[in-house]
């Protein structure tokens, strides 16, 4: 019997469904701990935060390493990003408040460029409103937010907190879905 790469690798994934479940439930708690608004939040978000820069910062290094053409702004990119990543383990306070900060500026740019991107697709997209309330809302939510670091503090631990908990939740969605995959490979003599 012959597979395609598609489906080896659905065996793989299926073969390895519990790294998914775990995943998922490292998230939920996670989301637990951020949504809680105590002192481990901001400690939380800020160790996130600095773990996903430095992960990406070696990310960066490593397609230094291999690419043909601009290599010096991957290592610009990786030294920047580990740089960043050790300041926001060091310094957790500060980062969690310049990170609330950011996300109010995201919040209020990125409403204003669903709005024009809203009415520039008018013609082609029938539910081209629904970006444009959606830019709307963000832009309020935004302006809200940059008003007062307490508003834009609750917004992060908000938006990290809800996008935790629908990764914990989608993870575990997954996993499920490849064990029952994997069950499937199994009758077909896919998955030994």
């Amino acid at each position: 019997m012959s597979y395609d790469s598609t489906t080896d690798d659905l065996v793989v994934a299926a073969r390895h469904w519990w790294l998914y479940l775990l995943a998922g439930i490292a998230w939920l708690v996670f989301a637990f701990v951020v949504l809680s608004f105590n002192i481990t939040t901001v400690w939380a978000v800020a160790v996130f935060f600095g773990i996903m820069l430095i992960a990406g910062g070696i990310g960066e290094l490593m397609v230094a390493a291999v690419s043909e053409s601009w290599k010096w702004l991957h290592v610009l990119i990786g030294i920047v990003a580990v740089l960043g990543g050790m300041v926001a383990l060091v310094w957790p306070g500060q980062t969690f408040l310049v990170l609330a900060a950011i996300v109010a500026w995201f919040l209020l740019f990125a409403g204003i460029l669903d709005i024009i991107i809203a009415f520039a697709t008018k013609d082609e997209n029938d539910l081209w409103w629904l970006q444009l309330l959606l830019g709307i809302a963000q832009i309020l939510i935004g302006f809200w937010a940059v008003g007062y670091s307490g508003r834009s503090i609750a917004v992060l631990v908000i938006w990290v907190g809800a996008s935790a908990l629908a990764r914990g939740i989608s993870e575990l969605f997954l996993a499920f879905g490849l064990r029952k995959a994997g069950k499937k490979l199994k009758m077909t003599g896919a998955l030994a």
